[in-house]
């Protein structure tokens, strides 16, 4: 579905990425991690059209999207959560998603925009008391599930999820992963990036791993956890799931 081919990014004399390599198969949940400037974020931000490439390309279903600018690449069908909360503050939870249902319905649509961003909010947990709220009044957990209801609305193939889970309790944690899952089941490939490792090697068919913006590793959970450079440079200790320590 996705391949970011030989992509390298520079900011001034900052080596964000360079010459990275990795594909995203339809139907998976694909997890990026690594330490902090790893070159995670840029990676996701040249995927979603925000920074454009130095030099590589970013493919998406073999069309080369690189040089395309970030509206154009989500009518292609690739939608990316912020790391940092964006809303309309002045506007309520309900129209904040209406504004991204509107931008990707059709003509033809005969559903009601306004109960499909109701449905949406409903999906992603904000409760029915919130949903007439402004964007102002409402917590940043609340405005995570409010900015991951916008990125559904625009009926995303590949859905980009840039530490959406920051903040939220276990509990919280845990009913998040659900909704990504349930998201997942619905067609949606996934690519996450997080912090929380309990979530990635839980909820991830695949991981890739970045330092100082080079690819170092790429597998499955336990391949991850299992190499000794990622242990090293990132995890610090190998990661344990459930009674058995790998």
């Amino acid at each position: 579905m996705l391949k970011c081919l030989e992509v390298s990014k520079r900011f001034g004399g900052l080596q964000a990425l360079k010459n990275v390599n990795c594909t995203i198969d339809a139907g998976e949940i694909a997890g990026l991690v690594g330490p902090n400037g790893s070159g995670k974020s840029t990676l996701l931000n040249i995927i979603s059209g925000v920074y454009k490439p130095d030099s590589g390309k970013i493919l998406f279903a073999d069309r080369d999207i690189s040089k395309m600018p970030p509206y154009e690449v989500c009518t292609n069908g690739i939608t990316k959560t912020a790391q940092t909360v964006q809303s309309f503050p002045e506007m309520t939870a309900i129209d904040n998603v209406l504004t991204s249902v509107l931008f990707n319905q059709k003509k033809a649509e005969k559903t009601d925009p306004k109960e499909k961003a109701k449905e949406l909010l409903e999906f992603v947990g904000l409760s029915k008391e919130k949903i007439e709220l402004k964007a102002k009044k409402l917590n940043v957990i609340e405005l995570r599930r409010i900015q991951l209801a916008k990125a559904l609305a625009t009926n995303p193939k590949l859905l980009l999820l840039d530490e959406l889970l920051t903040g939220l309790t276990p509990k919280e944690t845990d009913h998040a992963v659900e909704i990504i899952k349930e998201i997942n089941r619905q067609g949606v490939t996934v690519l996450i990036v997080e912090h929380v490792m309990r979530v990635i090697m839980g909820l991830c068919n695949r991981v890739i791993v970045l330092h100082h913006g080079e690819k170092i590793c790429e597998g499955s959970p336990k391949e991850v956890c299992l190499d000794n450079n990622v242990v090293q440079v990132y995890l610090g200790k190998r990661f344990t799931f459930g009674e058995e320590n790998i």
